[in-house]
């Protein structure tokens, strides 16, 4: 019935509609809702969501024994056993026909003049503005696939998605006007973020095989996709500095990861902090400090001193399941959404970290963006609007609409 299957399929059969995603759960972190635990030959269970990722602990729903009402447990990756069997007897299955959940992202260009959406009709969409005042939104070029993020160079003259055929795509200005949609090359996994440098020539996804990777442009145009380094958890997020050569991930163990060039070639490690299940990362435009939420669900940095990497430390509040985080240039104001849906502002003042709500909700699915100085936030409020918040003398002013409606 969760999957809304035609016919009662068994534990034998279940895997004719769906994608083995693990052949052993223990340890399996990338375990999503609605994905099926099957023991082929005897018993199934349904993974409801996670307690804590990063104990492995999480809620699953199951006939224990047969004739008996289904009800919800609490099982563990890290056990050795579910349900009385062998946890390595479970397969992960994720159904075949799954329809993407819509996201609402947006993008702002360093100065905080220019909004990249996605409209109600799938159309890559920019607000922007003119003469001191937004104006209506206008198409910049392309249908977004339902998953896709968009997002902007530094400048607002390259906006990158994912088509509705997963390739990865680019928007750019040529003499003034937007050109018309270009793949540059590549498929992007379902959930894909894609993150581009501040010039708007590197742009890094994640690939149908969960490779983290890159494309690059140079005076013979756009070259990729090439891997980087790592393959990313299904629902990583992706974090790129202002001159592409840092890129952050969470890995396929929950691990905050970092692909780097060194000596002109790319590097991985991982550098320190566990990320709960859906967390976004961010990075500041240097990429020596990386932002991400922990298996507590708290707003959490990671940083370099004296060229090693510290933390993690907490930096402030609670994020909502779904928040994106928007981090400006120095890397020292954040903006995510609370668990009551508030844009949240964390910041250093007196080189501590502070929380405050700023104004607005944010609704389910809704991106965050900001400009270099942080004093613009953009995101997606209740009604689909694409809301404002910014900075007039020394106080948040907003929300407000800024124009267009958000799928």
């Amino acid at each position: 019935m969760a999957w809304g299957l035609t016919d009662s399929l068994v534990t034998q059969t279940l895997p004719s509609v769906a994608t083995t995603t693990a052949t052993n759960i223990s340890g399996d972190t990338n375990l999503q809702p609605g994905d099926a635990l099957d023991y082929t030959a005897d018993h199934v269970v349904l993974f409801d969501s996670w307690v804590d990722p990063v104990a492995g602990t999480f809620d699953y729903d199951a006939e224990h024994t047969y004739g008996e009402v289904a009800d919800q447990r609490q099982g563990s990756i890290y056990s050795s056993t579910l349900e009385g069997f062998s946890i390595s007897d479970f397969i992960a299955l994720r159904y075949n026909n799954i329809a993407p959940a819509r996201t609402s992202p947006v993008s702002m260009d360093a100065a905080g003049d220019h909004v990249a959406f996605v409209d109600s009709n799938s159309n890559v969409t920019n607000d922007y503005v003119l003469n001191g005042a937004w104006q209506a939104p206008s198409g910049i070029g392309g249908q977004a696939r339902s998953d896709s993020p968009v997002v902007f160079d530094a400048k607002a003259d390259h906006a990158f998605f994912v088509d509705g055929s997963g390739n990865v795509v680019n928007d750019w200005v040529s003499n003034g006007a937007w050109q018309a949609a270009q793949q540059i090359g590549g498929q992007a996994r379902a959930g894909s973020p894609v993150v581009t440098n501040a010039a708007g020539t590197m742009v890094a996804f994640v690939d149908s095989s969960g490779n983290v990777v890159n494309d690059w442009s140079d005076s013979a145009g756009w070259h990729g996709p090439a891997p980087v380094g790592g393959q990313a958890r299904s629902d990583s997020g992706l974090a790129l500095d202002a001159n592409g050569d840092h890129l952050f991930f969470v890995d396929t163990s929950g691990n905050v990861a970092n692909d780097y060039v060194l000596n002109g070639a790319w590097q991985e490690a991982t550098i320190a902090g566990q990320a709960r299940a859906g967390s976004a990362i961010a990075t500041d435009t240097a990429g020596d400090r990386v932002v991400f939420v922990d298996g507590g669900g708290s707003i959490a940095n990671d940083w370099v001193s004296n060229g090693t990497w510290q933390g993690p430390s907490a930096i402030g509040g609670q994020a909502r399941s779904d928040s994106a985080l928007a981090l400006n240039a120095n890397g020292d104001h954040l903006y995510f959404v609370d668990t009551t849906g508030q844009v949240a502002n964390d910041y250093v003042l007196n080189g501590a970290w502070q929380e405050a709500a700023i104004a607005g909700q944010a609704r389910a699915g809704s991106g965050i963006a900001t400009d270099a100085a942080g004093d613009h936030v953009v995101f997606v409020d209740g009604s689909g609007s694409v809301a404002n918040d910014w900075v007039s003398n020394g106080a948040w002013q907003g929300p407000t609409t800024i124009g267009g409606t958000s799928r």
